[in-house]
């Protein structure tokens, strides 16, 4: 009889073992997530058409070299990220080794389901001018209106589909709501992309809010953005005022702020900063050898493949991008999920 119990006792061990083994494989399938292709700093920034308008890549050099934990805090964000897509099944969360395949990896996919529904993101707006009215409440209405409508894929300016990628403009999922206008009359000129004026204006609750400084950058950048993963207190969005809503020219559409909210919420530069061989982390935008500038015709081709000129987070003119992925959806709601970079801002 003891024998018989004995027996059972080792075979129900078993069960519990294999069924608890079989649950941490769910959990955390890490023999499935690829990080082979995950980088942080980049030395070859590349540009083809424009100069270099955007900032974050070398705000993020910075910031990781006077940060020895960053790039551990970046990895573990990066693995998370993967690690949730993969459960899920959705791409947009890297392929490894720079693994696009030509922007087709995520055709048609519907929405994922995270359980989290539209986001909202209420915005501080800290104005820093000599004159902080010159940047009016009309512009900053226009803006707020330019980020709604990107996100939710409702903008007016979409070029035609079907032409151009079988995986097309897709819904993110994020509105914006206006949280307070801050203005500060500062005489100081150029603020430069040292975070100099976040430590002279710094951010109000960034855990829970988005903070945009609008000042003169100088040196011709439009804006930059700090990544999820860096300190509260340089959290946030830096544009200048030129190209700060709806204010004319190539740039004046409001899409600088798409592009570097982009940032802000994980992605990277659809041509991954690094030519060829590196990739942006999301599996349905094709691999690129740099920027695009301009309002190019289809087919811009790099890399053996047509570019996705018309994507926010290329270098296009801002009536000539109108578009985000599924992949690159899926890849900035993954960092809203409870324990994740940005999980804070949900109420």
């Amino acid at each position: 009889m003891k024998r018989i119990f004995l027996t059972l006792a080792v075979a129900a061990s078993v069960l519990v073992g294999c069924q608890e083994n079989a649950k941490d494989e769910a959990l955390d399938p890490q023999q499935s997530i690829d990080m082979s292709d995950f980088y942080v700093e980049t030395e070859e920034v590349s540009f083809k058409g424009e100069s270099e308008q955007c900032q974050s890549m070398r705000v993020l050099n910075r910031q990781v070299k006077e940060n020895p934990g960053l790039y551990k805090k970046m990895y573990d964000i990066e693995y998370a990220t993967r690690r949730f897509l993969n459960a899920k099944g959705k791409p947009g969360g890297g392929s490894g080794g720079g693994g696009d395949t030509g922007g087709e990896a995520d055709v048609d996919v519907a929405p994922i389901e995270d359980g989290l529904g539209i986001i909202n993101i209420p915005v501080y707006i800290h104005i820093v001018y000599p004159n902080a009215n010159s940047i009016s409440d009309a512009q900053v209405n226009s803006q707020m209106a330019t980020l709604n409508a990107d996100f939710r894929d409702t903008n007016v300016d979409q070029l035609p589909s079907g032409t151009t990628f079988a995986n097309d403009a897709t819904d993110a999922g994020f509105s914006f709501s206006l949280a307070g206008v801050f203005r500060h009359n500062d005489p100081k000129s150029s603020w430069g992309t040292n975070d100099a004026v976040k430590a002279a204006y710094p951010p109000i609750t960034p855990s829970t809010h988005m903070n945009i400084w609008v000042c003169e950058i100088g040196g011709g950048i439009l804006g930059y953005a700090q990544f999820p993963g860096g300190k509260e207190s340089t959290d946030g969005i830096v544009l200048g005022g030129d190209f700060f809503g709806n204010t004319g020219g190539v740039y004046g559409l409001g899409r600088t702020a798409t592009h570097e909210v982009g940032h802000y919420l994980n992605l990277r530069h659809i041509w991954g900063d690094g030519r060829c061989r590196q990739d942006d982390f999301v599996a349905d935008t094709p691999n690129a050898d740099s920027s695009n500038g301009g309002c190019p015709t289809f087919p811009s081709t790099s890399c053996k493949s047509a570019d996705m000129t018309m994507n926010y987070m290329d270098y296009t003119y801002d009536a000539c991008m109108y578009m985000f992925t599924d992949g690159q959806r899926n890849r900035m709601r993954a960092i809203f999920q409870p324990g994740g970079a940005r999980a804070s801002m949900i109420n």
